[in-house]
């Protein structure tokens, strides 16, 4: 049963859905699917690849941090299905929760797998925060103006947030061991920087492949602060299959500096497509579990079939 907020969720990323196509047509839609061509795809598949590896390789920094060692192999075929369902389901973090309940139980400590992922990913959210806010005061964008503003207000909110779980003994006795161990030594932090920052610098490349499939001919200085924005609206959990926030942010940003919200629409829908190719490698790794759960029932179940038809006679 899907819980309220899930639900609420849900909704409201197909209410942004809703109005961007009431506003603008299903024209721009459609155009972003017909301009997808197949070396565009390589390409998107190609960079998929990269950007998984790299946050495979943080989520293992983070975990070696907190006393638990991931296999190379494993981490890259456990990123792949946590970003598949991730992109399939409403919310957007199905299935990081379920990567670190899987890791756990394969390893022995759930608690410390989902500690392990939840630092893995603020990590790399704060190092996309900080990349953004440095392009969007470079670069001449619709919100260069709020960029300072921004920066204080992410610095205020991180201080009351420290301030806060220092307050707080037993949330004290989790959080600082954790982030000292797992994000802030001297083995840990270059590592988990470079890898989120070449993960970021993927995503920002594919976006403005997105954008020149597309047919636009802005220039990257241009678009470079436009894709910043609708990647930091992609993290809002509001969604449905990551659809919404980043087709209505594109629609406001592209309007805003002059491109046309149906071109960010177009943009916005091949990136899309992209995002989808590059975590389909994700459906091989669920089909692989689920013939091994399958092959792992049936001996189980010829052996429960033969004790039924045993005690039968």
């Amino acid at each position: 049963m899907i819980r309220l907020g899930a639900l609420l969720r849900l909704i409201a990323g197909a209410v942004v859905l809703a109005v961007v196509g009431w506003r603008v047509g299903s024209g721009p839609f459609v155009a972003g699917l017909r301009s997808i061509t197949s070396w565009s795809i390589a390409v998107a598949a190609g960079i998929g690849v990269v950007t998984t590896v790299c946050a495979a390789a943080r989520w293992r920094v983070v975990a070696r941090g907190l006393g638990a060692e991931i296999p190379f192999t494993y981490a890259v075929t456990a990123y792949y299905r946590s970003q598949f369902l991730n992109t399939l389901l409403p919310g957007g973090v199905v299935g990081d929760v379920h990567r670190g309940v899987r890791q756990g139980r394969d390893n022995g400590g759930v608690g410390r797998a989902l500690r392990a992922v939840a630092w893995e990913r603020t990590a790399g959210q704060a190092v996309q925060i900080a990349v953004a806010i440095a392009v969007l005061a470079a670069f001449p964008s619709p919100v260069r103006s709020w960029a300072p503003i921004a920066a204080a207000a992410i610095v205020a909110s991180s201080l009351i947030a420290v301030l806060a779980a220092r307050a707080l003994p037993r949330v004290r006795r989790v959080l600082a061991p954790d982030a000292r161990h797992a994000l802030l030594s001297r083995r840990s932090w270059p590592e988990i920087v470079a890898a989120s920052a070449i993960v970021v610098g993927g995503h920002a490349v594919t976006f403005l492949l997105a954008a020149h499939v597309a047919g636009s001919a802005a220039s990257m200085t241009t678009m470079l602060p436009l894709a910043f924005l609708v990647l930091l609206a992609m993290s809002v959990p509001f969604n449905v299959g990551g659809w919404g926030p980043r087709e209505g942010v594109a629609a406001w940003v592209f309007a805003s500096a002059g491109i046309g919200a149906t071109q960010g629409v177009a943009t916005a829908t091949v990136y899309g497509v992209f995002s989808f190719v590059a975590c389909a490698p994700g459906i091989a790794v669920l089909a692989s579990d689920w013939l091994r759960a399958a092959s792992r029932r049936r001996p189980i179940e010829k052996r429960q079939a033969w004790v039924t038809a045993r005690t039968s006679c």
